[in-house]
């Protein structure tokens, strides 16, 4: 079975156009992550642009297919590396405001010698992107539409807003932990619009509130979603649109850091939506960009080019 045909339907600029906070990720590589009152040392240090969507605005455009980004930047250092980091990709930034005041966003990541992370967020400006400031014909003709999350409510509600002046693109929401914690009533403006959602199973279940990942996405089918697709770390991925269901092994890689995997993972699988690929393969995709992504530090210096991908992928 295939998932979508859209011929013609792209006559917009962009295939994609991803929507979620911008951040600078800075990297601590620590012997271990500490708990309450204990210690650990730092023994390395990387900062680079990151933030879910943007990394897996990245991810698409190195896969050749046509990116556009909306969200919200400072007009400081930060703010000018996020946006260079873009036009370095491919990826557009007609979408993203660029305020004269405040700080743009950062994320302070601690990662341990096993890949595994700890992550603090600085939202700086992101939480003041206003429904206003968002352009409904930037994304208007793109086929899909990606969300992720924002921890303030301004943002959230621009996104809501986005996504209903939108009728004919399909959107696609990777919920986070932030957004599942506002749980399914909160989020259902967005997930009864979505015809993928694409969380880890940790997120499918604070979203529904369900036990087991294969009843979880069940009930979102039932309120409209078309295809979940579950992250499910070193076991792979599940697949499903109600018709035909996978559960995909991993690629068994050296982790460095897990970093940005799960975006992996979604540009990896946004990409077979997008050419058209079967429900499986788009499974196989995400597992595969999602693998060479935690084999280096960093979320987007592993994330493969289209010439990189194994033929049968393409």
């Amino acid at each position: 079975m295939r998932l979508a045909k859209h011929g013609d339907e792209g006559s917009g600029r962009f295939e994609v156009v991803c929507f979620g906070a911008l951040n600078v990720d800075r990297l601590y590589k620590v012997n271990r992550i500490a708990g309450a009152d204990e210690e650990s040392y730092i023994t390395g240090f990387t900062e680079c642009p990151g933030g879910s969507a943007a990394n897996t605005a990245v991810g698409l455009a190195r896969l050749g297919v046509k990116t556009g980004y909306i969200g919200k930047v400072a007009k400081d250092r930060e703010g000018t590396l996020l946006l260079e980091a873009f036009r370095c990709e491919g990826v557009d930034t007609g979408g993203v405001v660029i305020s004269e005041r405040g700080r743009s966003g950062v994320v302070m990541g601690y990662v341990d010698t096993e890949g595994e992370r700890a992550l603090y967020v600085d939202p700086g400006v992101n939480d003041l992107l206003d429904p206003d400031e968002v352009k409904v014909e930037y994304a208007a003709g793109a086929e899909f539409l990606h969300l992720t999350s924002f921890i303030g409510d301004r943002p959230f509600e621009a996104q809501k807003r986005l996504v209903e002046a939108l009728p004919d693109v399909k959107v696609t929401l990777d919920p986070g932990a932030l957004y599942a914690r506002r749980g399914f009533e909160a989020l259902k403006p967005i997930v009864e619009r979505c015809y993928a959602l694409l969380l880890n199973e940790a997120e499918l279940k604070l979203l529904t509130g369900i036990e087991g990942y294969v009843e979880g996405a069940k009930f979102l089918m039932d309120e409209g979603v078309d295809v979940v697709a579950v992250k499910l770390g070193g076991r792979g991925c599940y697949v499903t649109d109600g018709t035909e269901e996978h559960l995909i092994k991993p690629y068994i890689v050296d982790v460095v850091d897990t970093t940005g995997a799960g975006d992996a993972f979604n540009a990896g699988f946004l990409y077979g939506l997008v050419r058209n690929k079967t429900l499986k393969m788009c499974g196989l995709l995400g597992n595969y960009t999602a693998s060479r992504c935690i084999m280096k530090a960093g979320a987007r210096n592993g994330l493969p080019r289209l010439r990189e991908l194994p033929s049968r992928f393409r």
